[in-house]
């Protein structure tokens, strides 16, 4: 029988009218139903096999009256991981300074333990931070570098990250080098040798992103980190796109430092992240909180920010649980096969006039793919899909886009990203739509 505190807090986190129908996440017993559903499903649950598809939807929480494809920004979290989250910021109001430090704050270490697992690395590689920029500025800020010394990106590379070097630029003398890449890569090969290039007697930290967050590219951090290595400068790997979207784990690239959201393709609580570094390495990085000498060499030192909620890392574990549900190569696959459905016939329609700045090779790519429409604005096309179609998107434009020119100097284009929970019927009207403006142009 509830309880009158029961109610009290039931009627805290749960939605009210129409908002309840359209996004509530599945109970505990549903969530538990459907995993054990999809687990058991017989025929594989191929990437077209839109039965095993749509349970997988039904996990996620979202609001079906709109069509969300930008989950390359912030990936709506899945639906066992939300309630878990809710769970455990329940328990932390009880009595936070013992629920919160005494019981829920050791648990860490599981999760730790099954992000490792799920990266191919030792435990005490992992530190879990709140997203990719924190991940990322602990390494980009955590070197020490001297008046003179030269960093090395492309300038595709995330803005917020190449801002961070431009500040150790006015405030530590350093010198930020950026060289273009092409758009889309078609030899890899290619992108190592620019990097190769540009390196100096004075290049002392490299960044590379596994996946370029404008277009979905993939770029070859494996060969680009054993470059690195090879000349005794440390390589920097975003991984913010890359993982649990490809199907490539943190050990199979061989890299020495690698950073990503959790809240993006893992489907984790917002505000959870990932830093990889090689155990060696961990002597030699700053922290960017200040952390005890004692810890030089503890991989936690990185995690020092003070209090701060254990609820979204401890759901860490069930976006974890959904995932190995699915597999890598099958989300993957899966993903491909949704980025196809609406890319292909679009360009087939745009045949002349559209263009894809995404390689469609599944080898370099994966949900997200951007498209570029002679004659379009992609800001106005973009507006024009939310409001007359509901459909949410997102306009990229780099550098100074000029007709005839190459794409490396400058593009723009819609950014397109499916994920798992994503329906067919959702793609079609995004088909739709876009037909409508390959034949008529935009409203006046």
């Amino acid at each position: 029988m509830m309880q009158r505190r029961d109610v009290l807090l039931a009627s805290l986190f749960a939605p009210t009218g129409m908002a309840a129908l359209a996004t509530a996440a599945p109970s505990p017993r549903t969530a538990a139903a459907g995993l054990a559903t999809l687990r058991a499903w017989e025929g594989g649950g191929e990437p077209s096999d839109e039965d095993f598809w749509g349970e997988v939807g039904r996990l996620f929480p979202v609001d079906r009256a709109l069509v969300n494809l930008n989950n390359g920004g912030v990936h709506p979290t899945a639906g066992p991981a939300l309630l878990a989250m809710e769970r455990h910021l329940r328990t932390t109001q009880e009595a936070p300074a013992y629920t919160l430090w005494r019981e829920l704050a050791p648990r860490k270490e599981g999760v730790r333990q099954a992000l490792a697992q799920m990266a191919g690395v030792d435990a005490e590689e992992i530190a879990i931070t709140r997203n990719a920029s924190e991940a990322l500025e602990i390494l980009q800020l955590g070197f020490d570098l001297e008046p003179g010394d030269q960093v090395l990106a492309t300038d595709q590379d995330y803005p917020r990250m190449l801002e961070t070097f431009r500040q150790r630029e006015r405030r530590d003398g350093i010198e930020l080098v950026t060289f273009p890449i092409p758009t889309p890569v078609e030899d890899p090969a290619e992108v190592v040798r620019r990097y190769a290039a540009h390196i100096t007697d004075r290049t002392r930290l490299i960044l590379v992103s596994q996946v370029v967050f404008l277009t979905g590219q993939a770029l070859p951090v494996r060969e680009i980190a054993a470059l690195g290595r090879a000349r005794g400068i440390p390589v920097l790997v975003d991984g913010a796109h890359g993982f649990a979207h490809l199907p490539e784990r943190i050990a199979e690239l061989d890299v020495d430092y690698y950073a990503t959201s959790l809240h993006k393709w893992l489907a984790a609580p917002q505000g959870t992240g990932l830093l990889y570094v090689r155990r060696d390495r961990i002597p030699g990085l700053w922290p960017l909180m200040a952390a005890p000498e004692t810890s030089s060499s503890d991989v936690r030192k990185f995690e020092e920010i003070g209090t701060h909620p254990m609820a979204p890392v401890l759901a860490i574990a069930e976006a974890l649980d959904l995932f190995h549900t699915l597999g890598a190569k099958r989300k993957h696959e899966r993903l491909v096969h949704l980025r196809e459905s609406w890319l292909a016939p679009v360009l087939e329609m745009g045949r002349g006039r559209a263009r894809c700045l995404t390689p469609r090779d599944p080898a370099w790519s994966g949900a997200l793919a951007t498209l570029s429409i002679d004659g379009i604005d992609p800001v106005a096309l973009s507006g024009h899909l939310w409001k007359e179609h509901r459909i949410f998107t997102v306009a990229v434009r780099h550098g100074t886009p000029t007709a005839g020119q190459s794409a490396e100097l400058g593009f723009e284009g819609l950014r397109v990203t499916p994920s798992v929970y994503t329906r067919p019927m959702e793609l079609e009207r995004l088909v739709a739509a876009l037909q409508k403006v390959l034949q008529h142009g935009l409203p006046a």
